[in-house]
């Protein structure tokens, strides 16, 4: 299945790139595009989980770091190869895991998380994200954050261009940009489903040994991201354990997030 959801992230990616090159620059602009497309799907494989680390200059730590001990004995009780840990410097409480096979994770938790939650709460954290490694999501999240911000970038890109026609611009370009941005959101949506947040939190109270960590963590940050939103873009919300913004305009309609009551409820057996 995820083999499949890779393959059609990709080709999607390439048809967008494919109909923004023509709109803006005719078939030249599509054999561009098409040379682009080839090069960013291969790099978006490879790399997509070091893309995403540097969008918010995440910085590795060692074994001397206080989350790197902690996330060393969850992977040694999970089973899982040991991943890079680093730590995000922002103050908004919250946490990801990216890369692409267990062999090559990575997990990530700001600042934030570190200063707001005990121990339990932590550990209840880190061992989700590593539910997430040890389910195999981390590709297809990691690509899809990568893909989406592209796509993003490509509507700002068809409409600063293809709405100037003294620059050759096409009027398609133009309304492009009006459904780029929604299908972004559409095929985040698409690929990276809710119902993995549900096996992510099952997954990570099992690692923990416990529920309550996870499910006391969840309602704290929770409550921090609706007072203070962690700046990110759009395209990379799903990483994140719980949805960093209020969403507002078209990106609303697209949850990447089962309400945490309801994640709550369920850890809880309620």
């Amino acid at each position: 299945m995820n083999f499949m959801k890779t393959t059609l992230l990709l080709g999607f990616l390439s048809g967008l790139f494919l109909v923004v090159g023509y709109t803006l620059g005719g078939e030249s602009g599509m054999l561009a595009a098409l040379v682009f497309a080839g090069l960013f799907n291969l790099g978006s494989y490879w790399f997509s989980d070091k893309i995403v680390l540097r969008m918010y200059k995440a910085r590795e730590v060692d074994g001397s770091h206080q989350l790197h001990q902690m996330v060393s004995r969850l992977a040694g009780r999970a089973g899982l190869p040991m991943p890079k840990v680093y730590v995000i410097p922002t103050d908004a409480p919250n946490a990801f895991a990216t890369g692409r096979n267990p062999e090559h994770a990575a997990v990530a938790a700001t600042e934030g998380i570190l200063r707001a939650l005990n121990e339990e709460e932590l550990a209840g954290v880190m061992a989700h994200e590593l539910a997430h490694v040890q389910n195999r999501d981390i590709l297809i999240s990691s690509l899809a954050a990568t893909i989406g911000a592209a796509i993003i970038f490509l509507s700002r890109f068809a409409l600063f261009f293809g709405g100037n026609r003294d620059r050759g611009g096409h009027p398609i370009a133009l309304i492009a940009t009006i459904i780029l941005a929604p299908l972004a959101a559409m095929l985040i949506q698409a690929a990276v489903s809710r119902s993995r947040e549900f096996g992510a939190d099952a997954g990570g109270a099992r690692i923990a040994g416990s529920p309550n960590g996870l499910a006391h963590a969840l309602k704290k940050i929770e409550a921090a991201a609706r007072a203070r939103p962690l700046d990110v873009n759009p395209a990379t919300a799903h990483l994140f354990i719980i949805k960093p913004f209020s969403g507002r305009g078209v990106l609303s309609l697209f949850s990447t997030h089962p309400p945490t009551e309801q994640r709550i409820a369920r850890l809880m057996g309620r």
